[in-house]
């Protein structure tokens, strides 16, 4: 049986979430010391590999899961050069974080999540999240205690609470978390729940709701959640990805080609609209990761029929 919220006390602390930048921003990626990132704007991607999640830690390289067999593929941004990280399982990869000990955290769809070490890949843990079906494990978000999945078709968070020096928890000890308050879930096989990061001050964290485009604050310990207030900017139409450095949130609307930036206030009740990123590259970008002054987006290219030969590509602009 998952533990209680009390029994979570620690995991979900307020000292755990205000460093939690450290882990979902700063780790040290697998492989070469980080150098400047002058590499192609457009990267392409093995065809037909299907790329929905990205993530970058502390050096040059991107990692993108496959919404196809679920492979792995690690990306070097100087070069535009890639390789196979892990082989799929077969089933999807969607969003996914590394950590600074070289462990990818995969959300899988609805296969719950899986933990695969970066240098080798092998799969280091996997975990069932939800108990009641349909369920789309979608994104995920790191925190020094704790990893952080969504739920697209369920209104829950999922957090797998992490030791005090990282450990790996067992695969009974995920903790279940409604999403109450302002929360209204739109029924069946809707993208709700999708994006997932904190606020600037670390006391909360904010998931974009896909399909009625709405940011929400949500109370890590009980689930209650409330709208951020962005002014004329709302709706956040299909909002995906979601990316925060200090105060600055960058939040992507994938069939809207286009990331909208925002300057948000310190516990993120309410936010300010700055600007809005587009670029004739973009087909359908889903994620967003930053390395050395540039945003790197995946093309999901969601409106373009899916075949072993179709292109997929990483696009590069200025943050």
């Amino acid at each position: 049986m998952a533990p209680t919220h009390g029994s979570f006390a620690q995991p979900l602390s307020r000292r755990g979430l205000l460093t939690a930048g450290a882990a979902a921003t700063g780790a040290a990626l697998v492989g070469a010391p980080a150098r400047a990132a002058s590499g192609p704007a457009v990267i392409p991607l093995p065809n037909g590999f299907r790329p929905e999640g990205i993530t970058i830690g502390g050096g040059p390289y991107a990692y993108l899961g496959s919404l196809g067999d679920g492979s792995l593929h690690r990306l070097d941004l100087r070069t535009g050069t890639g390789t196979l990280v892990s082989a799929g399982p077969g089933t999807p990869s969607v969003g996914l974080k590394l950590d600074h000990r070289g462990r990818l955290f995969v959300a899988g769809r609805a296969q719950g999540a899986r933990v695969v070490d970066a240098r080798s890949g092998e799969i280091l843990a996997s975990y069932p999240l939800s108990t009641t079906t349909p369920t789309f494990a979608n994104d995920v978000f790191l925190s020094p205690r704790a990893a952080w999945f969504t739920d697209s078709y369920q209104p829950v968070l999922y957090a797998l609470p992490l030791g005090r020096h990282g450990q790996l928890p067992g695969p009974d000890t995920v903790v279940r978390i409604p999403l109450g308050g302002a929360w209204s879930q739109v029924p069946g096989e809707v993208v709700n729940a999708n994006g997932i990061t904190r606020t600037p001050d670390g006391s909360a964290l904010l998931v974009v709701q896909s399909g009625v485009g709405v940011l929400h604050r949500v109370d890590p310990r009980t689930g209650v959640t409330a709208p951020v207030d962005l002014g004329d900017a709302a709706p956040l139409t299909n909002g995906d990805g979601l990316l925060l450095i200090g105060r600055t949130l960058y939040v992507v609307q994938n069939r809207q080609n286009a990331v909208d930036v925002f300057t948000l206030a310190g516990d993120g009740r309410s936010g300010v609209f700055r600007r809005r990123i587009t670029d004739p590259a973009f087909d359908v970008p889903t994620t967003v990761a930053a390395f050395r002054g540039r945003l790197y987006l995946p093309n999901a290219r969601f409106t373009t029929t899916p075949t072993p030969d179709t292109t997929y590509s990483v696009v590069s602009v200025p943050k």
